[in-house]
């Protein structure tokens, strides 16, 4: 019997995958949850509608061919005044398989966007999700603790929205 390398690395059992595989696999496995995905610079990012999120990150983690098993940071952009207005950036590595994904969601919602947690998928997620609603104030359903994590309970606002007063509230 011959051994596979999965990444570099020796007596796995599992093939080689290629980002565009990955990508194929994703749309294979639900066409509509995937929206668009762009390979910039070797990194893969897959762009994942708002109402699949959990879906497919519940996938992206499970699927043992893919297994990214590591979320990384969690980002969040205020694309105002364009809409979706926000968008959030999962990082995601997989460790099995030495490779690295960027999951990017649009939310839509207006000034009270609100996405499902991806915490019971990623535990790590529970942290940047907090900073993401205290200083973005996106709302993340099904958290466990949501509340602020960096500004005062008594502040208001979110300041790194870009519609944020530069020289406070008055």
């Amino acid at each position: 019997m011959t051994e596979a390398r999965v990444g570099g690395q020796e007596g796995t059992g599992q093939e080689e995958i290629g980002q565009e595989t990955w990508s194929q696999r994703l749309r294979e496995w639900n066409p509509a949850a995937i929206s668009e995905v762009v390979e910039f610079r070797g990194e893969l990012t897959v762009t994942v509608g708002q109402e699949y999120l959990r879906e497919v990150a519940e996938h992206l983690r499970t699927d043992p061919s893919l297994a990214f098993d590591f979320l990384s940071d969690v980002c969040a952009v205020d694309r105002f005044p364009m809409e979706p207005r926000f968008e959030l950036n999962y990082h995601l590595l997989s460790l099995a398989n030495r490779q690295r994904l960027c999951m990017q969601v649009r939310v839509r919602g207006g000034v009270h966007p609100v996405v499902g947690t991806v915490t019971p998928v990623w535990p790590t997620a529970n942290w940047h999700e907090r900073e993401i609603f205290d200083l973005f104030g996106l709302r993340f359903e099904g958290h466990p603790d949501l509340r602020r994590i960096l500004m005062p309970e008594d502040w208001e606002g979110y300041p790194l929205r870009k519609d944020y007063p530069v020289e406070g509230f008055r």
